[in-house]
């Protein structure tokens, strides 16, 4: 191979490594906030597989454009190219790096995961968590057919609003009631399945004080789309506040759109549905959700 050939393909390769590069970068501006500690591992995963897959992606183009426009066959050439049958270094090269890669985004990713340290039902049940955590400042997380239901059971609060407090771990045990649900929220990166009939134990940490939106990543059925809460993340002090001013509240029938559209005759005039589950009693209850 000539010197000329190998300097074009490693200038090209550093231009197409730069312009990577700065397609991962941008690729945090394509997310809500960071507002979980887990989010930013996430987000610094995400950068990493999409400068590699970048760098691939703009690598094969470009060696089919080359191809296109400067190996064509001659105006009035018909013969067959030449008799190339086989290059052992270079299958070992092509072999070689997907190998690397798929090893090294493999390592990566597990690390991450292991850094997150996030638990799901499959791994451990609700006697496990609670020694673990060391804490029973735990918050049940209920999903029903088409609400959610956040119970404090130390502080004998229920809510509509999922409330954490900044800067603190988050300790919940999720619980659907009736099919599979799957609790999500985007801003933080975290998703996790709800199975019913398993307490899953899920541990996070939100950094960034906010409203949030808490949806079901799993359909669930018709009114599937209703099923979304806030999460409010506050400092500890108003957390506190809250809490103590939901105590104190006497519970009340919380709104729930699924059950108040399904009681319209006039919206399931001609079909059927699951009846929804009843609105949950809460302490709690955002009105404008």
């Amino acid at each position: 191979m000539k010197k000329q050939t190998i300097l074009t393909l490693a200038i090209a390769a550093i231009g197409i490594a730069a312009i990577s590069w700065w397609v991962g970068q941008e690729s945090y501006t394509w997310f809500p906030p960071q507002a979980s500690a887990e989010s930013i591992l996430i987000d610094r995963l995400f950068s990493v597989l999409v400068t590699i897959g970048s760098f691939v992606f703009l690598g094969v183009v470009g060696a089919l454009i080359y191809a296109v426009l400067f190996q064509q066959a001659g105006k009035y050439e018909s013969g067959d190219g030449p008799p190339i049958e086989g290059n052992i270094p270079l299958e070992i090269v092509w072999t070689a790096i997907p190998f690397v890669l798929v090893m090294g985004i493999a390592f990566y990713s597990y690390k991450i995961y292991d850094q997150m340290e996030i638990r799901g039902p499959m791994e451990h049940d609700h006697s496990a968590a609670m020694v673990m955590s060391g804490s029973g400042d735990e918050i049940e997380v209920i999903a029903k057919q088409w609400a959610w239901e956040f119970r404090y059971p130390a502080q004998k609060v229920t809510s509509t609003e999922l409330h954490l407090p900044v800067n603190q771990r988050a300790h919940l045990i999720l619980k659907a009631q009736d099919v599979i649900h799957g609790f999500y929220i985007p801003a933080f990166r975290l998703k996790q399945d709800m199975i019913p009939g398993q307490a899953g134990n899920f541990e996070f940490t939100p950094i960034l004080a906010g409203k949030y939106r808490l949806r079901d990543s799993q359909y669930s059925g018709t009114y599937f789309a209703a099923m979304q809460a806030n999460v409010v993340v506050e400092p500890a002090a108003d957390y506190q506040n809250w809490l103590r001013r939901s105590a104190a509240t006497t519970p009340a029938i919380a709104h729930n759109t699924a059950f108040a559209e399904y009681n319209q005759k006039s919206t399931r005039a001609g079909w059927k549905t699951i009846v929804p589950a009843a609105p949950p009693i809460v302490n709690y209850s955002n009105p404008n959700d």
